[in-house]
């Protein structure tokens, strides 16, 4: 059974940093793009960073370039999105997903909550 499976958010200070972590199982993640997005109250699911199967490639969206970094431990079937310098903006339910052909996994999210 496909588990992807989010944990490491929570309430944060302006300023202060978080790291999201996604443990997988019921598939090899070696073989899988995986990204992170998130979904504030009243917007629509935006993709802010993703990693190819290889790490031959990485994006960032503008709004998290410079703040927040991808990454994997294939060995650990667990993805991570280490997230700093923190902005009330950021405040979203946070979503893991692993992809190939044919395949499009997703966690079941995990809240982050910006504010002083």
């Amino acid at each position: 059974q496909v588990q992807l499976v989010e944990s490491g958010g929570g309430l944060v200070q302006p300023g202060g940093s978080l790291r999201l972590s996604c443990a997988t199982s019921g598939f090899t993640l070696d073989y899988y793009a995986i990204g992170w997005f998130r979904q504030a109250p009243g917007k629509e699911r935006e993709g802010i960073s993703c990693i190819s199967f290889n790490e031959g490639t990485t994006y960032y969206g503008d709004s998290v370039k410079g703040r927040f970094t991808i990454s994997r431990d294939n060995a650990k079937n667990t993805m991570y999105l280490q997230m700093n310098s923190l902005k009330p903006e950021d405040t979203a339910v946070y979503y893991c997903n692993a992809q190939r052909i044919w395949r499009d996994y997703w966690g079941q999210g995990t809240q982050v909550t910006v504010s002083s």
